[in-house]
């Protein structure tokens, strides 16, 4: 009997199987609802994914969150653009905070580096793309895009945003949207390279004339092209301030509590130390050592 000849695997039905789960946290979360057991399995991912977030990002200071697309080439006049924007916010004080990617974020990342600011990256799981770039002291790499979004917004204190696609436009308007409803307060938004969002600028002027949007609606962002007139901007050194003193207090809590911590241990020592002498004790009045059984000794179980 001949053999029969060996088959050929579709190459496109093995596509899927080089997409790990973490890649396709996000489509596994939104496909529809599943059993209990897998929900509550997906709610521990989720917690997973914002304790790894707040370990990370607790103590790397107040960050300037800068946003763009993760396409543009070191020779692309905007990623000259964000490169001086992030050393101009760290040499403000600020943490430069990104999504730890390529083109606009690797250059805002560069731009903090060079000048000694510290450099942070919120970076995304997915199949083919968002590989971490080179200037980053921290990254924390996340499986689920909207734990990415809260910790963004959670740690910054001012976004800048620079020529992108839809992920950029969707972290613009939900910034826009917590800001209008109150949710965040006093987030400078600045807007650079004017002449790529002219049009989305007039879009949003349109919404307020149609009384879509309140008209004091379209003084929460900033449209620019200088960095010394972004910098410039009152509500970023509202904000400098404010969270520079934000920063003091909460130093001065975690202090309170490793000193705590310290004199915890120190008197679990002595602790132990006395229930050790006091099981001496009791082992030599056992062997008639000290008077028999008049001097025995009881050792509390606590």
């Amino acid at each position: 009997m001949a053999a029969a000849a060996p088959t050929e695997k579709n190459p496109e039905s093995q596509e899927p199987n080089r997409i790990s789960s973490a890649e396709r946290a996000d489509e596994v979360f939104l496909e529809g609802p599943r059993s209990r057991f897998a929900e509550f399995c997906t709610l521990l991912r989720v917690m997973r994914d914002f304790l790894r977030g707040f370990r990370t990002l607790h103590f790397v200071g107040p960050c300037v969150t800068i946003f763009g697309s993760a396409r543009v080439t070191p020779d692309d006049p905007h990623y000259e653009l964000a490169r001086k924007m992030g050393a101009a916010v760290a040499r403000l004080g600020f943490t430069v905070m990104t999504g730890g990617g390529p083109g606009i974020m690797e250059a805002a990342n560069r731009g903090a580096r060079e000048v000694g600011g510290r450099s942070v990256g919120c970076n995304i799981e997915l199949p083919f793309e968002q590989v971490s770039n080179a200037y980053l002291d921290r990254c924390v790499r996340l499986h689920y895009f909207f734990v990415r979004k809260a910790l963004l917004v959670k740690y910054s204190y001012a976004f800048v945003v620079m020529p992108g696609g839809a992920g950029t436009l969707d972290e613009l308007f939900e910034a826009l949207t917590l800001i209008q409803t109150g949710k965040i307060k006093n987030f400078p938004i600045v807007i650079m390279g004017t002449d790529y969002w002219k049009e989305l600028i007039g879009f949003i002027e349109k919404m307020a004339e149609r009384g879509k949007i309140g008209p004091a609606d379209l003084s929460l962002i900033f449209a620019t092209d200088s960095v010394e007139e972004a910098i410039a901007q009152p509500a970023m050194f509202r904000r400098r301030k404010k969270c520079t003193t934000a920063l003091v207090s909460k130093r001065r809590i975690h202090t309170k509590n490793r000193t705590f911590s310290k004199r915890f241990c120190k008197w679990r020592r002595e602790l132990i130390s006395m229930r050790e002498i006091s099981a001496r004790c009791c082992a030599s009045s056992q062997d008639g050592i000290g008077g028999g059984s008049a001097n025995r000794c009881i050792v509390s179980p606590g």
